[in-house]
């Protein structure tokens, strides 16, 4: 996490809802603050009205109830204040595509009413690999390049927070990994970032905390490393030299299951923070004490994708 992550709060959501005419509850009772220089993830299905919490905080979608309060302005009565410091990258491919990119990127600044700056432009475009397509009109790039420009634009007026609305969404494997690194040097550059995305191992390779919403309500919110430790789960499959029909006590004390005729041990247990491997380390032991061989073994840690949709099937019974 970066170093100036625990400082003062820049985004505070207090009780937010956003109910639409027929009754459609977008937004149930969302509470949350965001800490200058994270990066937040914000998880959820579709509809779960990840779209419509970043729409009321750049004041596209006018809340119900709450308040939002952005580096210390109330963005009911204060907005304009509060969102000159903030950028966005939209979902959708919404730009001029007749525009040339330079044009349309300089553009984006102005509309902040911040003076031209050719050499900071020239900076932000040659960090997306752009530069050598400031020429060309929107319409002519690639689909990838075009949510390039999406980002050049919402970093034109050098906002302090960035919400990044499914940045990869459509982008090769590459080109996602080449936005990891632009959305890393952004925040070592100081900018605060909340972003959704439906590819998990993003949040995980990214991400400070991370925000589970379903429904409209958050359903978890916690750092990273402390959800994985604590929701975590470890899995092993051994191979057995010689198939089971049952197994002694002492292996039958471990949270393990027989697989493929009795020829596989499976183990599922831990707690994400290290008691999985040593488990798996005493039942091994317990297994040669046994005089049971095995001829191979492979473990592996929960990842955040698992653990996403083991939560989202616990709300859906619950």
């Amino acid at each position: 996490m970066s170093s100036n992550s625990p400082a003062e709060p820049i985004l505070e959501l207090d009780g937010l809802s956003k109910v639409y005419p027929g009754g459609l509850k977008a937004l149930d009772d969302v509470s949350l603050t965001i800490r200058k220089g994270e990066i937040f993830a914000l998880l959820g299905p579709n509809g779960a009205g990840k779209t419509t919490l970043i729409g009321a905080i750049c004041g596209m979608v006018t809340p119900s109830g709450g308040t939002i309060h952005a580096f210390g302005h109330d963005m009911k009565t204060d907005w304009r204040k509060a969102r000159a410091r903030i950028g966005l990258v939209p979902q959708e491919l919404s730009t001029d595509m007749f525009e040339p990119v330079l044009r349309a990127v300089s553009y984006s600044r102005g509309l902040f009413g911040l003076a031209p700056d050719p050499t900071r432009i020239e900076e932000i475009l040659r960090s997306l690999s752009l530069w050598d397509k400031r020429d060309e009109r929107i319409m002519a790039l690639s689909g990838g390049m075009k949510r390039r420009v999406l980002v050049a634009k919402a970093l034109a007026h050098e906002p302090d927070l960035l919400f990044l609305d499914e940045p990869t969404a459509g982008v090769d494997v590459e080109l996602r990994k080449g936005m990891w690194r632009v959305i890393d040097e952004m925040r070592r550059r100081g900018v605060t970032i909340i972003l959704t995305t439906h590819y998990l191992e993003e949040a995980e390779e990214m991400a400070d905390r991370v925000g589970i919403i379903r429904a409209g309500r958050l359903v978890m919110v916690d750092d990273k490393d402390a959800m994985m430790a604590r929701l975590g789960r470890t899995e092993a499959h051994i191979r057995l030299a010689r198939p089971l029909t049952v197994l002694p006590p002492a292996i039958a004390r471990f949270p393990v299951e027989l697989e493929e005729g009795g020829s596989t041990l499976r183990y599922r247990g831990g707690d994400g923070a290290g008691k999985g491997k040593q488990e798996v380390a005493a039942l091994t032991k317990a297994l040669l004490a046994e005089h049971i061989d095995y001829t191979a073994i492979d473990v592996r840690e929960s990842s955040l994708e698992e653990i996403f949709v083991t939560l989202l099937g616990e709300e859906e019974t619950a």
